[in-house]
Order: C-alpha cells, then sequence, then structure tokens
C-alpha cells in the first residue's frame, strides 16, 4: 500500500476522533507517522503539529458557527501552557528517540484509561478555581510541546472538571486551546518544518480536514460515550505497542 494511501485513512480517522470529540485523535498522529510512514519520533512530532494545527482549526470553526466555544475561558487556558509549549517543543529534540516513543506511549495509555473511565456529566457544574486552571492549562502546555499532540484528550476532562464548563462547549473549547498550544510548540520546531515529507503530510492533512467535518456530524448522531470508548480501545492498544518497540 502507498505511503500516500496510508496518509489519506490515517488523516481521515484523526480527523473524525478530533471533530467528533473535541481532541484524542491527534494522540494516534505520531505512532501512525512513525509506524506506517516511516517518520523519525522527531520528524513525527513536528508533523503532528501541523496536522493538528489545521485540523483543530478546521473543526474549531465548524462548532464555533454553533456557538460551542467559550473564546475568553479558552484563550485565558491557553496562555497558561504557551510558555511550557515552546519550552518543551525546544527539548524535544534533544530526548533520545526510544525515551520520546515510550513517553508517547504512557501518555497515550494514560488518554485511553482515562477515556474508558471518564463519565462527563451533562448537568454537574463546579467552581472554577484559577490555581487549578492554570496548573491545567500548563501541563496541558508541556505535553503538547514535547511529544507533539494537541492535547484534547486531556483538554476536555479539564475544561468540564476544573472550570465547570458542560461537555458541549468544552469540546469546542478544547480546539481553541489545542490551536493555540499547538501553534506555540511549532514555533519551536520552525527549522524541522521544512525537511518534512510534504508529499506524504499534504494528503494526511488534507483527510483529516474532511474528517474534522465528517466527524462533526457523527457526533449529532452517535452518542459521544460509544466513540470515545472505540477509540479509547484503539489507543490502548497503540500505546501498548509503543511502548513494547521502546523497550525491545
Amino acid at each position: 500500500m502507498s505511503a500516500v494511501v496510508l496518509a489519506l485513512a490515517a488523516g481521515a480517522v484523526i480527523g473524525l476522533a478530533l471533530g467528533a470529540l473535541g481532541g484524542g485523535g491527534s494522540v494516534l498522529a505520531v505512532p501512525a507517522l512513525i509506524y506506517l510512514l516511516g517518520f523519525t519520533p522527531v520528524a513525527a512530532t513536528t508533523a503532528s503539529l501541523v496536522i493538528v494545527i489545521l485540523t483543530s482549526a478546521t473543526a474549531l470553526s465548524a462548532h464555533a458557527r454553533d456557538g460551542h466555544v467559550r473564546w475568553r475561558t479558552g484563550l485565558l487556558f491557553a496562555a497558561a501552557g504557551i510558555g511550557p509549549a515552546m519550552l518543551g517543543g525546544a527539548l524535544s529534540a534533544r530526548i533520545p528517540a526510544a525515551v520520546l516513543t515510550a513517553a508517547f506511549g504512557v501518555v497515550a495509555g494514560a488518554a485511553a484509561l482515562r477515556m474508558l473511565r471518564y463519565r462527563p456529566s451533562a448537568e454537574g457544574v463546579v467552581p472554577a478555581r484559577p490555581g487549578r486552571a492554570a496548573a491545567a492549562g500548563a501541563g496541558l502546555g508541556a505535553v503538547t510541546g514535547v511529544l507533539g499532540v494537541g492535547g484534547g484528550f486531556l483538554a476536555v476532562p479539564a475544561l468540564v472538571g476544573v472550570l465547570g464548563m458542560r461537555m458541549r462547549k468544552a469540546v469546542g473549547t478544547s480546539l481553541l486551546v489545542i490551536t493555540v498550544n499547538s501553534l506555540a510548540a511549532l514555533a519551536t520546531r520552525v527549522g524541522t518544518v521544512e525537511g518534512l515529507d510534504w508529499a506524504v503530510v499534504g494528503p494526511f492533512v488534507g483527510a483529516a480536514i474532511l474528517g474534522a467535518w465528517d466527524g462533526k456530524r457523527l457526533a449529532a448522531k452517535v452518542s459521544g460515550n460509544t466513540l470515545q470508548r472505540i477509540f479509547a480501545l484503539v489507543l490502548l492498544t497503540v500505546a501498548a505497542f509503543m511502548l513494547i518497540d521502546a523497550v525491545l
């Protein structure tokens, strides 16, 4: 199977998850780029940021038109992660490939388990705590910078649990946070962008953008919990594979 066909298939799945769940799809971009398309871990994290930025921005516009983005809250949350995202982006090139792969496997596994256990409440609203919100935003930025993922799988639970946001608005707002953090992380990797294989990254991005629109429509027809559990099981399998690969 050609690299372009694999890129199209992987991009479609990632865009679908981003559009439907407000996050999570990007965490599959790095392993897809490494194991399906032959990218190095460093190149994969850079390419992933490009894919995440363009796809998240597209999905964000769709959610914004429906009034499901809290701009002020999302920008404040993202602001706490800009510094850590840039620092993480600068440090990632100095991390050995095996360590980067193992770290990604751990984060992906933790994200999958959180998705399986997480039960969003449509009614429960908790008061926002500025300190916890800043800490959550900073941690999310660091993960984005080092591993090249948008962090939506962490942003949505944080926006609901820490800032008391309703689930539908948390999904839309998380896309704003993902876009800002990913832009900050990519700013430290400008020199590595030119070396990317755009013949593969381009189709990947195109399929992801189209998938994000389909994901938005799918979210209105299928239970969010069902989509989340299916994706979490796939992600858990990928995480186990990456951890085994890093150790052996």
